[in-house]
């Protein structure tokens, strides 16, 4: 019998250990930002910088250049602590169904402003490329919203889909999961991402929907299972995966956050895809997240080296 997988353990303790206080924050962030030392911007050489007391930046020993690290990082021109910043990214990593900016601020002891703001900068370290998928893949869509018969506001309709966002994601058995928000559940929009994100010749399960009838013609093996006559497993000719995925992405926003906005609903799937896809890896998720930090600055300074690697 095969050993039943094990998460990498991150806990509390080993935060506080790794991460005792702000010098602690920022000299990670240094040594990731420059692994092979601060060069400097105006003489352009490598040499020792001495750490400013008073500001977090470092000085050139050769010609007093300032370098400023956080500068195009998440951080730039935040005043809240580093250890603050690490602990939300800690907390976000750490929990299955999510954490909502209210608990941020109460965990934190700053205001729901800040707490939004930094929930908000965390989340876009969350975002994953998207694919390619390959292999067996299975292909949904699902509809975000409240029940349109609880709205107060708007006349009752029979039509109870016709204030949802409709998302649509694909997962790769044993493998990731992609999810974009698109408009309708019309064919272009669907086939679209379907090409854009799996690869040819790649086993794509679908339901009946009429918007996935040219698969075929797309180069891909194409198998449906037709849930409208209650069929939901046929052989291996399901889509189990990517609903299992859709119910803890919903249940999750339903007990954590209890309701989206549609402008925001992306970002928030995308945190739910970044906690499904690392859910395996070697290293903590919270190492992974903590990796991303200079994500904006990539491809200025060159490879950088990963934290606690």
């Amino acid at each position: 019998m095969a050993e039943k997988f094990k998460p990498a353990k991150y806990t509390i303790n080993d935060f506080n250990r790794d991460y005792p206080d702000e010098e602690s924050c920022l000299v990670a962030i240094v040594d990731m930002l420059y692994p092979a030392g601060i060069p400097c911007r105006a003489c352009g050489q490598v040499r020792a910088h001495a750490r400013l007391s008073n500001r977090r930046a470092w000085s050139c020993a050769h010609c007093g250049t300032h370098v400023y690290p956080l500068a195009g990082t998440i951080f730039a021109k935040s005043t809240t602590p580093l250890k603050s910043w690490f602990y939300a990214m800690f907390l976000m990593a750490s929990t299955r169904c999510g954490i909502s900016a209210k608990q941020l601020e109460r965990e934190l002891g700053v205001t729901y402003k800040t707490a939004w703001r930094m929930f908000t900068q965390i989340r876009k370290l969350m975002e994953e490329d998207g694919g390619p998928l390959s292999g067996e893949v299975e292909v949904d869509e699902t509809f975000v919203g409240g029940k349109f018969s609880n709205r107060a506001h708007v006349k009752h309709s029979r039509n109870s889909l016709s204030n949802k966002v409709v998302v649509i994601g694909a997962v790769q058995r044993g493998g990731k999961v992609t999810t974009a928000v698109i408009p309708n559940v019309r064919k272009t929009h669907l086939v679209n991402l379907i090409a854009e994100r799996i690869m040819p010749a790649a086993t794509v399960f679908t339901d009946e929907a009429k918007g996935y009838d040219k698969l075929g013609g797309r180069g891909y093996v194409h198998h449906r299972v037709n849930h409208s006559a209650k069929v939901y497993v046929s052989g291996n000719v399901h889509t189990n995966t990517i609903e299992g995925f859709w119910s803890l992405m919903k249940n999750g926003i339903r007990g954590t956050h209890h309701a989206v906005g549609a402008a925001y609903l992306q970002s928030y799937v995308n945190e739910y895809a970044f906690r499904y896809n690392h859910r395996r890896d070697a290293s903590p998720m919270f190492r992974v997240l903590a990796n991303r930090v200079t994500k904006t600055r990539y491809g200025i300074y060159g490879t950088y080296a990963p934290i606690g690697e």
